[in-house]
């Protein structure tokens, strides 16, 4: 999705990949999730290839999306937006975050390949405005040669930067783990995986128990 010209101009619709109303795997307590449709960067063993390209998604406008997250129970504290590559849509995300705390203090996250110095160094106007609008950062692309048991992130290069000091680093640096869900036809997991290629495995095992699984928006 991408911003209106004004605050509250009619936003246009962009593509985005997924929603999760109620996660905890993906930053402090629960929290929605939002994966923006495309990234311009390619890490090899990107865990959701299919979310490369910037086209192929669910269409949704910024007050649409916003409306739908604030209509979640008050138990939801915050968004993580993931991807995709969140800093390719930031000035959709600025939007969006504005209307949500209108409302109501939510606490933000965001994932981005590219690191934060280069953000600040490099970034456009909306990058720059974005950052300025998070709690949590983890930055940086995903090695697959150095993956690693980390607590909301994949390898040991990327790093959690805590931007206000609403949240703090847990004790436990950890990783938090997956959830899966199993609903009529579909199967989904969320989560930053502890282990490498996770998710070959994780569909091989699948097949071979007779279930074969595509890529689904959901």
């Amino acid at each position: 999705f991408a911003a209106g010209g004004s605050p509250r101009a009619p936003s246009p619709e962009r593509e985005l990949s997924r929603i999760a109303d109620r996660v905890s795997v993906l930053g402090p307590g629960l929290r929605a999730a939002v994966w923006v449709r495309g990234c311009p960067l390619r890490c090899a063993g990107c865990v959701t290839p299919e979310d490369l390209p910037f086209d192929g998604g669910d269409r949704w406008a910024v007050d649409e999306l916003a409306a739908r997250l604030l209509a979640l129970p008050e138990d939801v504290t915050g968004v993580t937006f993931s991807g995709g590559e969140p800093m390719a849509q930031a000035a959709g995300l600025v939007t969006l975050i504005g209307r949500l705390r209108e409302q109501r203090d939510w606490s933000v996250m965001c994932y981005t390949g590219y690191t934060l110095k280069h953000l600040r160094a490099h970034g456009g106007e909306a990058q720059h405005a974005l950052l300025e609008l998070l709690d949590i950062l983890v930055d940086g692309p995903y090695l697959e040669h150095r993956h690693a048991d980390l607590l909301w992130r994949g390898s040991d290069n990327q790093r959690l930067h805590f931007l206000t000091n609403r949240h703090a680093m847990p004790a436990d640096d950890a990783s938090a783990g997956l959830e899966f869900d199993a609903s009529g036809r579909e199967v989904s997991w969320t989560g930053v995986p502890p282990v490498p290629r996770f998710r070959a495995a994780f569909e091989t095992a699948m097949r071979n128990a007779g279930v074969p699984l595509e890529p689904s928006r959901r």
